[in-house]
C-alpha cells in the first residue's frame, strides 16, 4: 500500500507542474497532454493520441480543435482512409513545447534537477522497478479482458 501512495504522491504533484504550465500557456490539461504524446513523433493519428493520452474522444476532440485553431497542430485527413485524421505540431507548436521544456519552474526542469539526485545505477534500479509494475499490471489488464 505504501508503494502505491507513493506512486500517487509523485503523480500529484507532477500534475499541479503540469496545470500551472497549461494555464500559463494558456492550455488545457488535455491539450498539453496532446502536444507531449505527439512530441516525440513527427505525425500520429488523433486515434493513436486517444489511446496513448487515455482521453475521451469527445475531449480530445475539443482539445485538438483549439490546437488547431491557435496554430499548434496541423491536421490532415489521411490518404488511403479519409475516417482518418493525421496529426502533427506545427512550428508554432514544436516552439511552445520547447517553452515548456525550458519553463524555469515546469515540470521538465524540476522533474530533471529532482532525478539529477540519483546516481545512474538508482535510476536504472528504480526504471527496472517501474517496468515490472507497469509490466504486470498491463498483463492482470489483458488477462481481465479476455475473461
Amino acid at each position: 500500500m505504501q508503494l502505491m501512495l507513493s506512486f500517487a504522491q509523485v503523480q500529484k504533484n507532477m500534475v499541479r507542474f503540469i496545470q500551472k504550465s497549461a494555464s500559463e500557456k494558456g492550455l488545457s490539461i488535455p491539450q498539453y497532454s496532446i502536444l507531449m504524446t505527439i512530441l516525440n513523433c513527427h505525425e500520429m493519428t488523433q486515434k493513436t493520441v486517444g489511446e496513448k493520452s487515455f482521453l475521451p474522444k469527445s475531449t480530445l476532440s475539443q482539445a485538438v480543435d483549439g490546437l488547431v485553431k491557435e496554430g499548434y497542430l496541423d491536421r490532415q485527413q489521411v490518404e488511403d482512409n479519409r475516417r482518418e485524421t493525421l496529426l502533427s505540431l506545427s512550428e508554432k507548436g514544436k516552439a511552445l513545447v520547447e517553452e515548456l521544456h525550458l519553463q524555469e519552474d515546469g515540470l521538465h526542469q524540476v522533474f530533471k534537477a529532482a532525478s539529477e539526485q540519483f546516481t545512474n545505477e538508482q535510476v536504472e534500479v528504480l526504471l527496472q522497478a517501474h517496468q515490472k509494475i507497469s509490466t504486470y499490471l498491463a498483463e492482470v489488464e489483458l488477462e481481465g479482458a479476455a475473461k
